[in-house]
């Protein structure tokens, strides 16, 4: 739940002789789980963007950095290198005379292709759009325009690179094809010889099928992604309607069904593996683009990695400046010719679950693509609470803000589910605030002990004998926190990963994804969890922890989802909306009014002998 608030601490005092029994430890535990929450949050904001690139363990080969549109030598560029590279051949030339163009699409994508080297100019989709409502392009200009274009090859020989990826081949076709369709590139001069085949189908997934012959001997040539996806809008000029966040991506792969992510900083650059990938992807949170090769024992994959200067701030393009890693790939065929299927789109979940790498029959019947959303340890519960979600979605119908009222709605169903765990943890606050005097006897009994006098223990078991005697729990009011917990982390990680929050908007929120342009949900949140500390009892609770609990943790909170997604924001408001009415009917009911009561007086006799400073108190 948004607020967690555990009763308990109603009925936990410090009183004479220092903390034992239940109470503190609960304390301990309630002050755990704010830690463990700061710092989850903390390493998603604070992660370090920058890192040493360090060489993956799986590295076989580790070549030189390229230029953009070259490579370095290497002894396995080809299948069976010719001893004299410059050899006369008898291979007539075919090369186009000028430079063209030609589009293929279908009903999700629309890729246009030139015919200098054979690559991608624009690979646009159709069902996604940008900050500035474009359709979302997934080359990414400034990086294209440095490192080069998607599906370019990469050799390890730098003018062999060059000359493949300037060359005017001759295309099968120009203009519009409308897919199922295939487009074939052909470019032969100086004793090279090159194909490029593109099949495409109705779906985000294209055939690629190259061949690459010098002097009538393969080459390893490399299918190549050489630098980020389209959604990665800091790198557009800051004139231009863009995002200002920085966008986090990572290499993906997958052996015998066991998935590895390598971070953008991690990632080491012209870094050569051959293992049996399923598939390998470059991935942001919200779009990728994977390989997959068709016969996965021969897969070589190459990783990408370079860094382009960007202000540290991004709304401030005065700020200064900071190396941030772009990555990319290039995949292949250890026999020279590169046979792949290429996914490129958004993780979205029924998308994503319909590709299937290739088996080992040598058919699509391999892996899915559905790991890409990566809800880590949180996913056997994560799905569910998607899948809720977006059912909820469908249920309220296709209007413009039915992303935020579904967020809204599955809070609301999420606190009632959790209610009875609330009202667990009020019951055993109640039973440990009626038993407190004892407690806080039994602790002047033993007042005059150090914490290391080993009679200490004769206290705790005499304490343990007392709740067994009242037959309560001392951590029956942790129990249900700890259920908790796991359902909300795992919210969290749903409203991270869903891509159909990308561009949703609610009123003034106009992407659910970015932050509250306005700030509004972050102030009403440190105001609401103010409100509810405010209400809530807790007679003997240390004043540090009171403070804390009251005034430090909203903040703290507010700071966060400052800088969070508004969808996130939106969730704990609602959570928080409904914990302080929750708690303004618990302060009107018998058990309420009898904790406020056994509070009242703990504190007037506290305010009475002097024994305690003046601390926050609930209001009914």
């Amino acid at each position: 739940m948004p607020e967690i608030r555990n009763p308990n601490l109603d009925s936990q005092g410090s009183g004479p002789g220092g903390g034992g029994g239940g109470g503190g430890d609960f304390r301990s535990l309630m002050t755990f789980t704010f830690l463990a929450l700061a710092m989850l949050l903390a390493f998603q904001y604070f992660k370090p963007k920058q890192d040493t690139p360090a060489a993956p363990p799986a590295q076989t080969q580790q070549h030189a950095p390229q230029s953009p549109a070259a490579s370095q030598p290497s002894p396995s560029n080809s299948a069976a290198a010719p001893a004299t590279l410059s050899a006369p051949s008898s291979t007539p030339a075919v090369v186009a005379t000028g430079e063209l163009e030609t589009t293929v699409e279908n009903e999700v994508f629309r890729i246009v292709f030139t015919n200098r080297g054979a690559q991608v100019k624009h690979w646009i989709l159709k069902k996604y759009s940008d900050t500035s409502g474009k359709p979302l392009d997934l080359v990414q200009p400034q990086l294209a325009s440095q490192f080069g274009l998607p599906l370019s090859l990469y050799t390890y020989e730098s003018d062999l690179t060059a000359q493949l990826n300037q060359a005017l081949y001759q295309p099968s076709a120009t203009g519009s094809l409308v897919a199922p369709a295939s487009l074939t590139f052909h470019y032969a001069q100086n004793g090279v010889d090159v194909t490029k085949t593109f099949s495409f189908d109705s779906s985000y997934v294209l055939g690629v099928d190259v061949a690459v012959r010098r002097n009538a001997l393969p080459v390893r040539a490399l299918v190549n992604w050489p630098a980020g996806l389209g959604d990665m809008e800091e790198y557009l000029p800051s004139s231009t309607t863009r995002s200002t966040l920085l966008t986090q991506s990572q290499i993906i792969t997958s052996i015998d069904g066991k998935q590895d992510t390598i971070a953008a900083a991690k990632v080491s650059g012209n870094a050569t593996t051959e293992q049996p990938y399923e598939y390998a992807a470059l991935s942001d949170l919200y779009f990728a683009t994977a390989f997959m090769p068709t016969v996965p024992a021969r897969a070589t994959l190459v990783t990408l990695h370079n860094t382009i200067d960007l202000p540290g701030d991004l709304t401030n393009p005065n700020s200064q400046k900071k190396p941030n890693p772009v990555i990319g790939m290039a995949m292949g065929d250890v026999s020279g010719d590169t046979h792949l299927r290429i996914f490129a789109g958004p993780k979205q979940l029924d998308v994503l679950k319909n590709v299937h790498s290739t088996g080992p029959d040598g058919k699509a019947d391999g892996p899915t693509l559905e790991p890409l959303i990566q809800y880590g340890w949180w996913g056997l519960i994560a799905k569910p609470l998607y899948l809720a979600l977006r059912w909820l979605h469908g249920v309220l119908g296709t209007g413009p803000y039915n992303w935020g009222w579904a967020i809204i709605v599955i809070t609301v169903i999420f606190n009632l589910v959790l209610l009875p765990t609330r009202f667990m943890m009020m019951k055993s606050s109640l039973r440990m605030m009626r038993i407190q005097p004892k407690v806080d006897a039994l602790k002047r009994k033993y007042s005059n002990l150090k914490m290391n006098d080993p009679k200490r223990n004769e206290m705790n078991t005499e304490m343990m004998a007392l709740y067994k005697e009242e037959k309560i729990n001392p951590y029956g009011g942790c129990l249900p926190l700890l259920l908790q917990m796991p359902l909300f982390f795992a919210y969290f990680k749903v409203l991270q990963n869903a891509v159909e929050l990308r561009q949703a908007h609610w009123f003034w929120l106009t992407d659910l994804s970015a932050p509250d342009p306005a700030h509004i949900l972050p102030i009403l949140i440190i105001l609401s969890m103010f409100l509810v500390q405010f209400l809530t009892p807790s007679p003997g609770m240390d004043p540090a922890q009171r403070r804390m609990m009251a005034f430090i943790m909203p903040v703290f909170m507010g700071f966060f989802l400052w800088h969070y997604a508004s969808g996130l924001a939106l969730y704990w408001i609602t959570g928080n909306i409904i914990n302080l009415l929750m708690q303004v009917g618990i302060n009107q009911s018998s058990m309420g009014k009898e904790m406020h009561e056994i509070a009242a007086r703990r504190h007037q006799k506290k305010s009475s002998s002097g024994s305690s400073p003046r601390v926050i108190q609930g209001r009914r």
